[in-house]
């Protein structure tokens, strides 16, 4: 998931936000190449997902 901010941040705030997005983004093809799901948030509770699901949520992609 990307994190579109819409007021004014400090250069440090988009530092981190960008450094946890990259970790994200990293543990997801991580997960993906190894075969392992992933607890995502839907619906107000936690799911069980496979990893693909998750990286083309992150992505923003439906096919």
């Amino acid at each position: 998931m990307k994190v579109t901010i819409t007021e004014q941040t400090s250069p440090k705030s988009q530092e981190i936000l960008q450094a946890l997005q990259d970790a994200v983004t990293k543990e997801l093809d991580k997960k993906r190449r190894l075969g392992q799901p992933v607890v995502i948030w839907q619906d107000g509770q936690p799911v069980l997902v496979d990893a693909d699901v998750a990286v083309k949520a992150e992505t923003g992609t439906n096919s």
